[in-house]
């Protein structure tokens, strides 16, 4: 026999407990001619019984209903299915963990976090030390906070020698540009990049041009390369979501292949105020050209652009945030080869000496996605002015 104090030592419970527990008839004490209660070894082994239960997921009522009838086995069924449930969850946190700490790959929470939370997703890349460049970087590419720096390298090695980062031509921005029904004075160029288009812009208009983007190194290097513009052409290292311009500064604000990086419609919004009354908005953007795209084109652009919506849904999103359309059109299919023909050939040149790069396999999975385009998807051009 066993006094309340030496049962709870033996299964861990305090005193509270067990007279709870003899209060549901779980155990059975007898009151002694001392006055003290004292239980039995089956008592012990009941008690023993009933945490083995509990440890799996049962409740007090059940583990008692187990103990005095025979086991309901559609009980037992629901607690597995829970328990397998908290398993998988505890899963997925073991793997964040992992992932956090450099033993897994952190591409899928990265994706998801894009998916659900984006701005906070940056937000938290840059609490953790990244620039808003690398930030974007990040999100945009490689995808792992901890093989970053090498995924950009290989990024680099690869792209370094190629005109272009992004489908597109002269000839496409040189027809948008046809299509802008104002004679601009004042142009504001978001995501300059390797200022392609800035350049078609200083030679095609007689404005003063603002061009931007958030890599400081990509200015310094446009700035020595338009020394030939340097009156009519000014570059700023700035965030296209935090722009240093007050209201109303611009006629016409050019953004190719860049707005997806803040989202199109969040752009059609916020730089809509650094618009003139009948300013005009230039931007690009992939768009799905079918509305029943390939399995396999879906489940690629899902991870890579999320956004990624159809023409009708983008022009009623300009509508919507106080835009008149001017013109929308696609970029013609020898912009789409300008960009993947030179990109190919790249990659199956360093391929050899990159053999395990993560930059190489993502731009291959991007080449076989293009190379089942057929059509199902483009680059749109948007010329919108501001009602």
């Amino acid at each position: 026999m066993y006094r309340i104090s030496q049962l709870g030592e033996l299964v861990g419970l305090s005193r509270t407990t067990l007279l709870y527990y003899e209060k549901l008839g779980l155990i059975n004490g007898k009151r002694m001619d001392n006055g003290y209660r004292a239980y039995s070894d089956m008592d012990l082994q009941r008690l023993r019984l009933i945490q083995q239960l509990q440890s799996g997921g049962l409740t007090l009522k059940e583990c008692k209903a187990c103990l005095e009838a025979k086991v309901e086995r559609q009980i037992l069924a629901e607690r597995l299915k829970q328990l397998d449930q908290e398993i998988a969850q505890k899963q997925q946190s073991r793997d964040l963990l992992a992932a956090l700490l450099g033993e897994k790959p952190l591409t899928d929470w990265h994706e998801m976090l894009d998916k659900v939370a984006p701005d906070a997703h940056i937000d938290w890349l840059i609490k953790q030390g990244f620039s808003e460049t690398d930030a974007q970087r990040l999100r945009w590419l490689s995808k792992d906070m901890n093989t970053h720096d090498t995924y950009m390298a290989d990024f680099y090695r690869i792209f370094d020698v190629l005109e272009r980062r992004g489908p597109g031509s002269k000839a496409d921005t040189l027809t948008a540009l046809g299509k802008v029904p104002i004679d601009a004075k004042t142009i504001l160029e978001i995501g300059c990049g390797l200022g392609i288009a800035t350049r078609l812009l200083a030679e095609q208009s007689s404005a003063q041009i603002t061009a931007i983007d958030n890599d400081q190194e990509a200015i310094n290097e446009l700035q020595t390369k338009f020394d030939d513009y340097a009156d009519k052409v000014r570059f700023e290292c700035a965030s296209m979501t935090d722009l240093p311009f007050t209201e109303q500064s611009f006629d016409l604000i050019w953004s190719e292949g860049s707005a997806y990086i803040m989202g199109v419609n969040n752009a059609f919004k916020q730089w809509r105020n650094l618009l003139k009354d009948g300013g005009v908005l230039v931007v690009s953007d992939l768009v799905w050209a079918t509305d029943r795209p390939s399995e396999a084109s879906q489940l690629f652009w899902s991870s890579e652009y999320p956004d990624m919506t159809t023409v009708s849904e983008r022009i009623a999103q300009a509508k919507s945030a106080g835009y008149q359309v001017v013109d929308t059109f696609p970029i013609s299919d020898a912009a789409w080869d300008e960009y993947y023909r030179p990109l190919a050939q790249q990659v199956a040149a360093v391929k050899a000496e990159m053999p395990n790069s993560q930059a190489v396999k993502a731009i291959e999975r991007e080449l076989e996605n293009y190379a089942q385009r057929n059509q199902q998807f483009d680059y749109q051009m948007f010329i919108l002015v501001k009602a």
